[in-house]
């Protein structure tokens, strides 16, 4: 099968950074799904990890890519939710290779039919984003879907990106909260208006200062989705007494101890932790997966699908991973089909 992967991690100018390569079909057994994937999306974590992790021990190539759609091509003896020839869609597993290839084996407790009214395209844009926007909303947050008006607000810092584009469309259409999203730029807020947040603020201007402008002198729930030490201290002026913290990005170092006189709550979410621990509730990401897809199929929520970078190989792929690592990426950026 054609795949992309790399031997040594390098900067996305290197020539070696990513490359096409040709690797052994793999087969499915237990509760794995053979997947053909058709169509793939590009996420910071990918190229996180391209630039600091090696292959694992023993194995020449790493190949990233954890969003994909694609056709169940065969499944192991143990599955029972999927058979081939399903539409499907997930975010894979950091333990395994990645969806940068033809075919990929996923565990199907992490995988959703895909909706029937997105192509392959838009589809693969949204599996990562929504699965950690659903779980940090309201597995790790708390927060309960309802329309009962409780004048509650949710400040989403970062709203124009991957993540940021389904959580504001998941607040809006399944709780009451008020929604305010942040971004710099023009066309970023434009997008975010018109991804249904009540309003918009822009975070390269003090956060507090910005707020009040709008007429919230605090506000009860804060998600960071990037540059998290940069608004910290933000952060802890403009959440109000008891609210909550939710954080998805990898800050340096994090001083925790000026939320303590407010009584702030801090949550993590990584949307692996199920499929890397194998937790007894990792079928769960199946059934969120399907609850996005109802909604999509619903015209509730929207594809997060901005850019659409040609097929998937390493040269567009490149082109991918350095427009992501520019920080000026809105919504996400898919590859689809193989040369």
């Amino acid at each position: 099968m054609k795949a992309v992967g790399y031997t040594t991690p390098q900067p996305i100018t290197h020539a070696d950074a990513l490359v096409d390569i040709t690797l052994p079909d793999p087969v499915a057994t237990g509760r794995d799904l053979l997947v053909e994937v058709q169509a793939i999306s590009v996420n910071p974590v990918d190229t996180k990890i391209r630039k600091s992790a090696a292959p694992a021990e023993g194995q020449r190539w790493k190949v990233l890519g954890w969003d994909a759609s694609g056709i169940v091509k065969a499944v192991g003896p143990e599955v029972t939710l999927f058979k081939p020839g399903d539409r499907v869609w997930y975010a894979g597993s950091f333990a395994r290779h990645g969806t940068n290839a033809e075919l990929h084996l996923v565990d199907e407790r992490i995988v959703g039919h895909a909706p029937k009214s997105l192509d392959f395209a838009q589809a693969a844009a949204l599996p990562l984003t929504a699965i950690t926007a659903w779980e940090m909303l309201f597995d790790r947050l708390g927060l309960a879907p309802g329309k009962k008006p409780e004048g509650k607000t949710l400040l989403i810092i970062g709203a124009s990106g991957g993540v940021g584009s389904i959580m504001a469309q998941l607040a809006v259409r399944l709780t009451s909260l008020t929604v305010i999203g942040t971004a710099s730029r023009p066309e970023t807020q434009a997008w975010v208006k018109e991804l249904g947040a009540h309003h918009v603020i822009d975070h390269s201007q003090p956060l507090a200062q910005e707020l009040k402008a709008i007429g919230f002198p605090t506000v009860d729930t804060i998600v960071s989705l990037n540059q998290t030490e940069t608004h910290l201290p933000q952060i802890v002026e403009a959440i109000a007494p008891q609210g909550k913290f939710g954080l998805i990005d990898d800050p340096r170092a994090l001083d925790v101890m000026p939320f303590k006189r407010k009584s702030v709550s801090i949550h993590w979410e990584m949307m692996a932790t199920r499929s890397m621990f194998q937790t007894a509730d990792m079928v769960h990401q199946h059934h969120l997966l399907n609850e996005v897809a109802a909604l999509v199929d619903a015209g509730l929520v929207r594809t997060t699908l901005a850019e659409l970078f040609g097929s998937i190989n390493a040269e567009n792929l490149k082109k991918a991973h350095a427009l992501i690592e520019s920080g000026t990426a809105r919504g996400k950026v898919v590859l689809q089909g193989w040369a």
